[in-house]
């Protein structure tokens, strides 16, 4: 597994690839928080808050992971190359484990530079230091268990497909049905709106920004992630045979 991942992370960096996704993230973030006029313009809300870095973040990631993923295994299958990965002294979840935590930790490395709005909304506060420290930290677990969910299902539409931008569509698609999609049915669900809601991945991002880390939130995270990846093991064990 230490070998996929690390020639995924070299692969990454070893092209404009990696570069590209942090810049494109650090700058699409920056510009509707602090420079565009608008909901998630940060000094023109009047709250020395974060709540509009973590609600425009999910919608960023949703393109962008899919954007980092779908090159996965569908390069491999165009390339040829995935048969001779199967002929590595590795097991299917080995590989699968491999791609995924490549993917994940350049997001996460994304992610890290954002820290910076903690110290400028910190600062920005009044008095200052009038920030909801726990809420920002809950917020962040949630991006990262958040994180975890998308690149799970992007490396499993990779495996769909060898074209590229098939699998980056069908990505998209999927993360935006759990982020979003569950919590818009749910208003046409009638009595079981709530049940129908908290299916969605917004519901317990929400309830992991509020601060309080619920079991039931990170089981609900982590059963996602493992489901995909589950699903990218049983696609390519179907095409090793």
């Amino acid at each position: 597994m230490k070998s996929i991942l690390l020639r995924e992370i070299k692969s990454f960096f070893g092209s404009p690839i990696g570069y590209l996704v942090i810049a494109i993230f650090l700058l699409l973030n920056g510009l509707f928080l602090w420079v565009f006029e608008g909901d998630f313009n940060i000094p023109n809300s009047g709250f020395a808050d974060l709540s509009p870095f973590f609600t425009l973040a999910p919608w960023i990631l949703i393109f962008l992971i899919p954007a980092v993923t779908m090159r996965s295994f569908s390069d491999e299958k165009k390339q040829g190359t995935i048969e001779l990965l199967f002929t590595k002294p590795l097991s299917i979840w080995e590989i699968v484990n491999g791609k995924f935590l490549g993917a994940f930790l350049l997001i996460v490395i994304a992610i890290i530079p954002t820290l910076i709005y903690v110290i400028m909304v910190y600062n920005l506060g009044n008095p200052e230091g009038n920030l909801d420290f726990g809420s920002s930290l809950g917020s962040y677990f949630g991006l990262l268990f958040l994180i975890a969910s998308y690149t799970s299902i992007g490396i499993f539409t990779s495996t769909l497909s060898e074209n590229q931008i098939v699998a980056f569509i069908i990505s998209v698609l999927l993360c935006f049905v759990f982020y979003f999609g569950f919590d818009g049915i749910s208003t046409y669900a009638g009595g079981f709106d709530l049940v129908v809601s908290s299916i969605g991945m917004d519901y317990h991002f929400k309830s992991m920004s509020r601060g309080v880390l619920d079991t039931r939130d990170i089981l609900y995270f982590v059963s996602i992630t493992i489901l995909f990846l589950s699903f990218t093991a049983f696609k390519l064990k179907s095409l090793k045979s």
